[in-house]
């Protein structure tokens, strides 16, 4: 079954692998979120490849990628579009903004107005907009992949947590080891760019390839792994506010996608463990002891992966 989606996945990887050197598992939850329909929030400090990650998986995949630069004068109709007036016709016509495309890379998020950042939190949910009490619906697949920051808080707003929490996963790109860097500036020396990729997949292939992901096969035992482990972050010491049940379907989603990347039709509870930080440390409001203590989510996330017992062999998996 989900031979299909693992081609699709290797085919995506191989592109994006050109440009993004020696990042192999962080490409392949990039692909698992793209088959999961879950969108992606990069956040890690400048110029390590955050903007060119997001730029080579829209160039791979076939079909329509826009980029928002988000700035503190952007208006949410620059995102959703607007209502204009057409005097030759007498009517009001709409006019897409954005948002209207299959991939897109919203760079620099955090740098928006809090009114600009709600402008995706309908789309993101729902894939549509609603203009003047009139919803239209965007282009399927549909997938938003934000950039951010982390360290430089001037002129920039926090994402609220209502926000962070249509993201279905957070990854951070992280530096490259000595040899991967080599390349990247050999790369870079010899003028490879995003712009060079071709699109390796058209939009009914990966289309397939997503409704292959929705079919695989998820054992009870596995959700009701995701189900105690967001449980757990609720009642954690160092925790505020723990994962809502939007967080434990957005572990098992995660699930699907990671497992089609591996060619399997099931998913294992090793798959919800791989995607547990990325899709739940974003979601966690920590308390003010745990912060003033620097303790981070990902620490968190750990600790509820220890204490939680996964379970055992499942019947689709032998």
């Amino acid at each position: 079954m989900s031979t299909r989606a693992a081609e699709v996945y290797r085919a995506i990887a191989d592109n994006v692998s050109q440009v993004v050197r020696g990042k192999p598992e962080l490409i392949r939850l990039t692909v698992a979120a793209l088959f999961a329909e879950g969108h992606l929030l990069l956040e890690d400090v400048p110029g390590v490849g955050k903007t060119t990650l997001a730029q080579c998986l829209a160039r791979s995949v076939g079909g329509t990628w826009h980029r928002i630069q988000f700035t503190p004068d952007l208006m949410p109709g620059d995102i959703t579009g607007v209502t204009v007036y057409r005097q030759k016709d007498e009517d009001f016509v709409f006019h897409p903004g954005g948002v209207f495309a299959n991939v897109v890379v919203a760079d620099e998020i955090n740098r928006g107005t809090p009114k600009t950042q709600s402008a995706l939190l309908e789309v993101m949910s729902e894939q549509r907009v609603t203009v003047d009490a009139v919803g239209h619906d965007v282009p399927r697949p549909f997938l938003v992949v934000a950039t951010q920051n982390p360290i430089e808080m001037e002129g920039t707003y926090r994402l609220p947590e209502a926000q962070l929490d249509r993201f279905l996963m957070r990854l951070t790109v992280g530096y490259p080891d000595l040899a991967a860097e080599v390349l990247v500036i050999m790369s870079e020396a010899a003028g490879v760019s995003p712009r060079d990729l071709p699109a390796v997949v058209d939009l009914p292939t990966v289309t397939a390839a997503i409704a292959e992901v929705r079919a695989s096969h998820v054992d009870r035992g596995v959700c009701e792994y995701a189900a105690r482990l967001a449980a757990a972050t609720r009642v954690h010491p160092a925790v505020r506010f723990g994962a809502s049940p939007r967080g434990s379907i957005a572990l098992v989603r995660a699930g699907q996608g990671l497992a089609a990347t591996a060619g399997r039709a099931f998913v294992t509870p090793d798959d919800v463990k791989d995607v547990a930080i990325p899709v739940l440390a974003h979601r966690l409001v920590l308390t003010a002891e745990a912060e003033l203590g620097r303790r981070g989510a990902d620490e968190i996330v750990r600790e509820v992966l220890d204490a939680v017992p996964a379970p055992g062999p499942l019947p689709a998996a032998r």
